[in-house]
């Protein structure tokens, strides 16, 4: 079927529409007038420039699949927001659903599965896990989103000896597009199980997951800081390094340059710094023996050592409070000595780039492989993931066009990722990928095969494109994927 969502500019809903949707959600509706609008719309990453026409606040399922119902009925595009790691797409415009509430969180230890709700963040199953011995498949920070960082795939800090956290995935509760309730699961809407398993929010409003935990109480982690004057040295022991450890030893190394501001610690405040970023899931002796040659570069801070699970968030240090940045993202088939130069020529000591935070992850072992329940989450032929983290350059403008991505501009690390393209497998890691202009970036972020069947399940479960505000997949036109499921109500009150 063909669509024109692409040119349609989203109308006001009239107020007695709104005041039946206050109705039904018992009042959690907030309109850029209410005072609370500002406190709800607030995420992690203010870059976002978000002026919903309105907010719904979902503190029930209920309240989720009122928002879409009259969503569709009004044709305004949708954007879900939980802790906001992740903005791509401006909701100005359209109906923001925040499900920041819904934090419900439970652990089976017989099962080894925990069941994250909609607005549930890491820390909370990371808490709960320990209990049992056990661990999630989270990211570097405990506060980030457990349902958007896994539906974009979830390459964490076990990565290499576990998978993505997508793959993890045993069950999916989920609004579509036509605002039911479904499950995704291997055996029933397996399509649809296969697309939200990497796909981001682009097949509706997710208000659970299910997922296997791991049996991970401990690790031998933390940093290496070194100077900036050793980034050279440092970056080339570690590239040769990571040829030599086994899947149990997940790394990274970034290049910080945090500001020169009373918050940031002592020895990295106002200067380039090297962190060379270690999680070792085996015996920490063992962790020890490998992490040797890299201490042999005698780092001037070293927090590496046997910890709980729980500290977790220690390793990287992400920090807590708000922020603004743009981030930017490429996979990496290879990182040999041109492709360290060339990086180091464009983010070394000598490099014009202030308050940058460039990334390399270690990837291969288990997110090398495919997992044995297929999912969209491609990049398992890559051997690095290269993220950089920027500040807003232009400034984000005030108003953003309506309902559209957030306002174009280049994007601040954009020549270092067109120089170590020739290194690239071709695509971008869609969770390493926030601020102006990413919106539309979905397509570099899946092979050509992936990326056809997706828009083909688009076509299928949300034809019109309601959820857009977002690292957006449209629906491939003609070419939906015929699975039986009740049609949506068009018909307005």
């Amino acid at each position: 079927m063909t669509s024109t969502w692409e040119h349609h500019i989203p109308q006001a809903p009239p107020p007695e529409a709104v005041g039946r949707l206050v109705e039904q959600t018992r009042g959690q509706v907030l309109l850029p007038r209410d005072a609370a609008y500002e406190a709800e719309l607030a995420g992690y990453n203010r870059i976002s420039g978000h002026r919903p026409a309105l907010i719904v606040v979902a503190l029930c399922d209920a309240h989720v699949r009122a928002a879409v119902d009259f969503a569709r009925t009004w044709e305004l595009p949708v954007g879900v927001q939980a802790t906001g790691h992740g903005p791509a797409a401006s909701s100005a415009g359209g109906l923001l659903l925040s499900t920041r509430h819904l934090r419900s969180v439970t652990v089976d230890p017989v099962t080894r599965t925990a069941r994250a709700a909609a607005g549930a963040q890491w820390h909370q199953v990371i808490t709960l896990a320990a209990h049992h011995g056990l661990a999630p498949l989270n990211g570097s920070s405990p506060t980030a989103g457990v349902v958007g960082y896994t539906l974009g795939g979830g390459l964490g800090l076990l990565a290499r000896k576990y998978g993505y956290a997508a793959d993890h995935v045993t069950r999916i509760e989920v609004v579509t597009a036509d605002g039911v309730p479904r499950v995704a699961c291997p055996a029933e809407n397996p399509g649809l199980f296969w697309a939200l398993r990497g796909g981001k929010g682009n097949f509706g409003v997710v208000t659970a997951l299910e997922f296997a935990l791991v049996p991970v109480s401990r690790l031998y982690g933390g940093g290496l800081f070194f100077p900036g004057e050793q980034a050279g040295r440092a970056l080339r022991v570690w590239r040769k390094w990571t040829d030599t450890v086994p899947e149990e030893m997940t790394s990274s190394l970034a290049l910080l340059r945090l500001p020169d501001l009373p918050e940031t610690p002592e020895p990295l405040r106002g200067r380039l710094t090297v962190q060379l970023r270690i999680a070792h899931a085996g015996p920490p002796e063992e962790g020890e023996r490998l992490v040797e040659p890299l201490r042999a570069l005698r780092p001037m801070l070293d927090t590496v050592g046997d910890m709980p699970y729980t500290a977790v968030g220690d390793i990287h240090m992400d920090p807590d409070g708000p922020q603004e940045y743009h981030q930017n993202s490429l996979m990496l088939a290879d990182l040999g000595d041109d492709a360290v130069a060339r990086l180091l020529a464009l983010a070394g000591e000598s490099a014009d780039c202030d308050d940058y935070v460039i990334e390399l992850r270690h990837l291969g072992g288990a997110a090398g492989r495919a997992p044995a329940q297929p999912n969209a989450v491609g990049h398992r032929d890559a051997r690095f993931a290269l993220t950089t983290i920027s500040p807003p350059s232009p400034p984000s403008p005030p108003s953003p066009p309506p309902s559209g991505p957030m306002a174009p501009g280049s994007a601040p690390a954009a020549p270092l990722m067109d120089a170590l393209a020739p290194w690239s497998t071709g695509l971008k890691y869609v969770n390493f990928l926030a601020g102006p202009g990413t919106a539309g970036s979905a397509a570099t972020a899946y092979d050509r095969e992936t990326y056809a069947r997706l828009g083909q399940l688009k076509a299928t479960w949300d034809p019109e494109n309601l959820f857009r505000l977002n690292h957006n997949i449209p629906p491939a036109p003609d070419r939906a994927i015929e699975v039986p499921h009740p049609p949506a109500t068009t018909e307005r009150p």
